[in-house]
């Protein structure tokens, strides 16, 4: 089915409001859901509704929480989010090192202890559109999903990695991407009825090489929302060895060295890490002309000939900017299965369905 993304995101608020979180922070959540639907990463976008309900219901994340900071100078910033919703730690310490960058020339975050923080492109575009460099290497502790490069069991998180860099008189040069083949919640989108996985997602307890979630999530989600713990087998590093040490960095720096902790080897609290690098372009430019410079440079990348006739080199952002003008046009896809569940979350938060139907309207 296709539904807009106004309707989808006052539904998405809504449910979070019933569910007790403030009305800032439903916004927000909502915000970040569907802005990552928009732009084609349905892995961290409304599909994660359902969990995210869950994670209130067990405990394990509080509504309205706020950031601690634990130790701080001009330049760095140690923060904890005391595990409340990664859509509100995380925009609160990310401005604290952009508010460094803009002072100092550079800010330093290390944040532990955050809920989800959902779609890692959209810190590095908040920092690019106030002119900042930005590089953020992240984990899951707890989340014990990847495979290591030559290994079968689990050892990694899904360890994410984004670099924004701002580019003169056009759109912001972002790159984002799990460590793994695919991210967790590509899989979840696989095993609600969504675009299937490659055939080199996965690996099973046998060695065998896949792409069936049900070797992450097994075969029965016992009633609840699919839980990657329960499956005999394990998502695979991208890039082989490369893929696999770039995991193994996510997690040492953005888990070890803040203290968040590292996806394993013992079982606790999911939760994120983050290592954030924000540098002022304005600070480092000494009239080099830094902006200049990535756009030509972008342009000359561009320029390379394509290896098929009619097709294009793309960089960075650009599949997620046509992306997103596409379904703010035409309607944010969802498979049933995960529209059947967002449906569900909401019944079960006190929506009824004369509710659901004045806020999404024809599109239910």
């Amino acid at each position: 089915m296709l539904i807009h993304a106004d309707p989808l995101t006052r539904l998405v608020d809504t449910i979070f409001q019933r569910r007790g979180c403030p009305a800032d922070e439903a916004d927000r959540i909502a915000g970040f859901l569907v802005a990552a639907n928009l732009a084609g990463h349905d892995s961290h976008g409304v599909i994660r509704v359902p969990r995210y309900v869950q994670y209130i219901d067990d405990g394990k994340i509080t509504p309205g929480g706020d950031i601690d900071v634990v130790t701080r100078s001009e330049s760095f910033v140690l923060v904890d989010g005391c595990f409340g919703f990664g859509q509100t730690v995380g925009p609160k310490a990310a401005r604290l090192g952009m508010d460094m960058a803009r002072d100092n020339g550079v800010g330093v975050v290390a944040l532990r202890n955050a809920g989800h923080l959902g779609r890692i492109g959209d810190y590095p575009l908040r920092a690019a559109a106030e002119g900042l460099v930005s590089v953020h290497f992240v984990n899951v502790a707890g989340s014990c999903l990847v495979a290591p490069f030559g290994g079968i069991d689990r050892r990694f998180s899904t360890a994410p990695f984004a670099v924004g860099i701002p580019s003169e008189d056009g759109p912001p040069i972002i790159l984002d991407f799990a460590t793994s083949v695919v991210a967790e919640g590509k899989a979840l989108v696989a095993y609600n009825g969504g675009k299937p996985l490659p055939d080199d997602s996965l690996v099973g307890p046998d060695g065998e090489i896949s792409g069936d979630p049900l070797l992450l999530y097994g075969a029965d989600a016992s009633g609840g929302a699919p839980n990657p713990r329960n499956g005999p087998g394990a998502l695979r590093a991208m890039g082989d060895h490369k893929g696999s040490g770039l995991a193994l960095m996510c997690e040492l720096l953005a888990g070890a060295f803040t203290g968040s902790g590292c996806a394993g080897p013992e079982v606790r609290q999911v939760a994120n890490g983050m290592l954030s690098f924000y540098l002022s372009v304005g600070a480092f430019d000494d009239g080099h002309g830094v902006g200049a410079m990535v756009r030509d440079y972008v342009d000359f990348v561009k320029a390379s000939r394509p290896t098929e006739p009619g097709g294009e080199v793309l960089v960075p952002g650009e599949p997620e900017r046509r992306r997103e003008a596409e379904r703010r046009r035409d309607g944010i896809p969802l498979s049933d299965a995960a529209w059947a569940a967002i449906l569900e979350t909401a019944r079960g938060v006190g929506l009824d369905q004369a509710e659901i139907d004045s806020i999404v309207g024809a599109n239910n």
